[in-house]
């Protein structure tokens, strides 16, 4: 059975790594908005901009807190796939990031490789455990295959 404390403790992530994020995502969103930006094709720019906002959803998704899932093992599997899908999201960004240029190209190129460096790196060893801890089934509530006791 998982440890409701260990997964918490798991899960906890540091508040500093939270603002340093944050701070990272405004600095990419105000050059997404604001910056000297020129599209190769029609629309182009207003994509942009909305894939920079759901990489954001996606960074507050993954700093939510979660102790109103009740059982750990959700938690964990709320978390882990909030990591892939902040991942993907900055992923998906950065190919649509390649094609924009103008005067602030270069630096909205640069402050997304900041973003994706500063989140996915460390995210990372984070998902690596918290997908070390979904392994351990020890009874049936850890045991998808099992009937839930009840």
């Amino acid at each position: 059975m998982l440890d409701p404390a260990e997964v918490d403790r798991a899960l906890a992530l540091d508040a500093a790594w939270v603002a340093h994020l944050e701070a990272r995502w405004l600095e990419l969103i105000a050059i997404a908005v604001f910056g000297a930006l020129r599209g190769p094709h029609v629309g182009a720019l207003p994509r942009l901009r909305k894939q920079v906002l759901d990489a954001g959803e996606r960074l507050r998704a993954l700093a939510a807190d979660r102790t109103w899932i009740p059982r750990p093992r959700e938690r964990l599997k709320n978390a882990l796939a909030s990591a892939l899908a902040l991942r993907e999201a900055l992923d998906a960004l950065d190919a649509a990031a390649r094609e924009i240029e103008g005067a602030d190209g270069a630096g909205l190129r640069a402050a997304l490789g900041e973003l994706h460096a500063a989140a996915l790196d460390p995210l990372a060893a984070r998902a690596n455990e918290w997908a070390a801890l979904l392994d351990r089934r020890a009874d049936g509530e850890d045991n998808p295959g099992s009937p839930s006791p009840g």
